[in-house]
């Protein structure tokens, strides 16, 4: 008598080709070499800056890139230079009540352009892409003769600040584009509980719009922080309201030979931006994906 035994079934584990494993590894590599390479093109800028501001004036000229001796005294006498402080004062209240405003001027026309329906909607939204395309130095002729000689606010921020009170193209346009990604039900849920139109803005709106704003508001912060051309054409025959922008490049001029103390100044001038948006990147980052900018 004979038996038969079956043979168990063996599981077969079959590794990776050669090829394919040294492919995936090549592909690694290349991949972290290019994001290092466009890390360090973004870092080293900065890192020179840095370094050179804390030189010498005299290493600051031959091309050394360590400094042999750390000069923060430089910092020191950056901010000791007449009106640094005053352009310091006047930036910041230029970024900071120019944001305010925008916000709150360009958030109520989003909301009419995303959440209702009205005669001349598209019309409306047809202007504002409009004046996105339009360049200021287009009508900065006829506004510069209506500030001046009109109004006679040159030499002041006023003509820079007092427009954006009433609404900005590129503000209300993002905007309008996350309250269109809102449902309509939320809305009508809270006119059922009793909500008036003010209190849906401010109990429902806001809340769920908090991440446009805030990349809105940091977009707002940052162009006005950096404006140069609007300080110059209203500002600049006053000393007393220039900004930081307009300013540097006053301190560039009267320390041309002076690297170190140039670049101690840039420094200065860059650090509230590098504040606000390292305390901001989440809901900057979070922002920016939800209204489909790409900055």
């Amino acid at each position: 008598m004979t038996t038969t035994m079956a043979r168990p079934d063996r599981v077969v584990t079959s590794a990776p080709p050669k090829t394919q494993r040294r492919d995936d590894v090549l592909v690694w590599i290349a991949t972290h070499a290019v994001a290092i390479g466009l890390a360090l093109l973004f870092v080293l800028p900065i890192v020179f800056l840095l370094l050179t501001s804390v030189m010498s004036d005299r290493q600051a000229l031959d091309g050394s890139f360590w400094p042999t001796t750390w000069q923060w005294s430089n910092y020191e006498h950056v901010f000791r230079t007449p009106g640094f402080l005053v352009w310091w004062r006047n930036s910041l209240v230029y970024a900071g009540v120019g944001t305010a405003l925008t916000l709150v001027s360009s958030l109520f026309p989003a909301i009419a352009l995303a959440k209702f329906r009205f005669r001349g909607a598209n019309l409306t939204m047809f202007l504002v892409i409009s004046m996105m395309m339009l360049p200021p130095q287009v009508v900065i002729v006829p506004m510069y003769v209506v500030w001046s000689q009109d109004l006679g606010l040159s030499g002041s921020l006023w003509p820079l600040i007092i427009p954006l009170a009433f609404g900005d193209a590129y503000s209300i346009f993002l905007l309008r584009q996350f309250l269109l990604t809102l449902p309509d039900e939320v809305l009508d849920a809270a006119s059922v509980d009793g909500c008036g139109e003010l209190r849906k803005v401010w109990h429902v709106i806001v809340p769920m719009a908090r991440p446009a704003l805030v990349a809105v508001g940091l977009f707002q912060f940052f162009a006005l922080w950096n404006d140069y051309f609007g300080p110059q054409i209203y500002a600049s025959e006053n000393p007393n309201a220039w900004t930081l922008s307009y300013g540097l490049e006053t301190f560039k001029s009267a320390h041309h030979s002076n690297w170190n103390l140039t670049l101690a100044a840039t420094a200065l001038v860059m650090l509230p931006v590098v504040v606000v948006f390292f305390f901001a990147q989440r809901a900057f980052v979070r922002g920016v994906t939800l209204t489909g900018v790409r900055a």
